[in-house]
């Protein structure tokens, strides 16, 4: 599937995705304690670059830190699918749409290649990895719609949500069809039909927040 985001410049970039990736998928579990010192060493980077991404995420509120405490990652709190999911509502369509409206040629191009690819997502592939590519399509879409300061609201409100998925992953019976939803989605971008493309994230949105309360 490629890379979710451009290689990172610096090592403080690369941390900061590489943590984001390990709290998105709860690899690093909900109230689990983090230890610099300790990470940095996984990483191989200094401990500045991994600071650094520790307070990114802080502002993100995927980790929390407590004086004299240390630094943990965030509690997943279902209490907050009703407000990722009413502001996701609003913003999902503006990027989908604008995406379709403004999107360059190379990313429709990429955005075509990649419905191709997810099209050929089976229902007994590893619903971890399948979840992996409905973070890289979504960060596709945000990417395409050309406004930095919705891709980086929306990373984070897909961040919080993906989180959620995943504590419910071994218990969701068609993760493999909500990836393949986008299919549709694109092919509206790629062609230039803004108003499906709002219509279908707008009715995928809904049922993402449909199937997790079906569970609760």
């Amino acid at each position: 599937m490629g890379e979710i985001s451009p290689v990172p410049a610096t090592n403080a970039e690369r941390a900061y995705e590489i943590l984001l990736e390990r709290l998105i998928m709860l690899d690093i579990r909900p109230g689990e304690p983090i230890n610099d010192d300790r990470l940095a060493a996984d990483l191989g980077f200094g401990r500045t670059p991994v600071r650094e991404a520790l307070k990114r995420l802080e502002r993100e509120r995927l980790v929390v830190a407590y004086p004299r405490r240390g630094t943990f990652a965030t509690a997943v709190d279902m209490t907050d699918l009703a407000d990722i999911s009413e502001v996701r509502k609003q913003l999902e369509p503006t990027a989908a749409g604008r995406a379709a409206r403004t999107a360059t040629p190379d990313a429709r191009a990429h955005l075509a290649a990649l419905a191709r690819e997810i099209a050929d997502i089976d229902d007994t592939d590893d619903p971890r990895d399948v979840l992996r590519r409905d973070v890289y399509v979504h960060r596709a879409i945000y990417r395409a719609a050309g406004n930095p300061h919705l891709e980086q609201i929306l990373v984070g409100l897909d961040a919080h949500a993906t989180r959620i998925w995943c504590l419910f992953l071994d218990r969701l019976s068609d993760v493999a069809g909500h990836v393949r939803e986008h299919i549709p989605l694109i092919e509206a971008i790629v062609d230039g039909d803004e108003q499906v493309a709002v219509d279908l994230t707008r009715a995928h949105v809904i049922g993402f927040e449909q199937a997790v309360r079906a569970l609760l």
